[in-house]
């Protein structure tokens, strides 16, 4: 099958303003599109790229003074298929994980590793090991939090979303990530494209999602606690340490977001 991915951004700047842009499809997609995404700018301004230590592709610019517009419209092909699940998955013991998983073990910004693993071991310590630990987190936050936009703040870390029980995709995802860390499963933050496709509507209003991979059995596996079950046409932007590292935009210096539009649609 074939998906339809972009977005249209935005921006009122009253002077000057350096941006970071984290809106590419990951590289790990890239052989999969058919129409790449480009970074459009109107006006158009000078655009530099590189890749972050995460190895996400980012972008550079100065935004001018007055309207900017960021837009993208791309065309990649997609599997079709739903994110796999992979019961048997096992849980590695730490003195035998690759040592570039360490660094998902490890408390940040969001994920407060050193105030949750009490409650982490009192929750699950006494369940299964490997994926089934992992399903047993993404259940209790699932249920534990009530999704509202209205909930949203971007200074909430996954403690104050365990204490106060609503949040958005961000915020189930820091919780769970920060759960898995604390029963000592590397798990770290995804950023991308997330489509209705095969579900039932009513649909909500598109947005970039956020979900998460742990490393279970050798390899890294796709979880989702806000949705809690497998999607279709999961398309990865951007991956990090937690929602920090993966910021579509960071701007350095005053700025207005003036319209967001996402769209990832099924080409029938």
């Amino acid at each position: 099958m074939q998906i339809r991915v972009g977005y249209e951004i935005v921006y009122e700047c009253p002077q000057p303003t350096p941006m970071i842009l984290t809106l590419h499809v990951h590289a790990s997609r890239a052989s999969d599109l058919v129409t790449p995404d480009h970074l459009h700018t109107s006006p158009p301004i000078p655009v530099t790229a590189y890749h972050d230590s995460y190895g996400n592709w980012c972008s550079r610019i100065v935004a001018p003074y007055g309207q900017l517009m960021l837009t993208t419209d791309a065309l990649l092909n997609d599997r079709g298929q739903p994110d796999p699940v992979v019961q048997s998955a096992y849980q590695h013991e730490v003195q035998e994980l690759p040592a570039e998983t360490l660094l998902f073990l490890l408390g940040s910004r969001y994920c407060e590793t050193d105030l949750l693993t009490m409650t982490a071991w009192q929750l699950f310590g006494n369940g299964p090991t490997g994926w089934g630990r992992v399903q047993a987190v993404c259940d209790y936050v699932n249920r534990h939090i009530e999704f509202g936009y209205q909930h949203a703040r971007v200074t909430k870390t996954a403690k104050e979303v365990f204490n106060e029980r609503v949040g958005v995709c961000r915020d189930y995802t820091h919780l769970a990530i920060a759960f898995c860390r604390c029963l000592n499963i590397p798990a770290r933050y995804c950023t991308g494209y997330l489509s209705d496709i095969g579900m039932p509507p009513p649909y909500g209003t598109m947005d970039f999602a956020a979900w998460f991979e742990v490393y279970l059995g050798g390899q890294w596996h796709t979880f989702d606690a806000r949705n809690n079950k497998p999607y279709i046409g999961r398309v990865l932007i951007a991956r990090g340490r937690d929602a920090a590292d993966v910021a579509i935009t960071s701007t350095f210096g005053p700025n207005k977001l003036l319209s967001f539009k996402v769209w990832t649609d099924e080409v029938v």
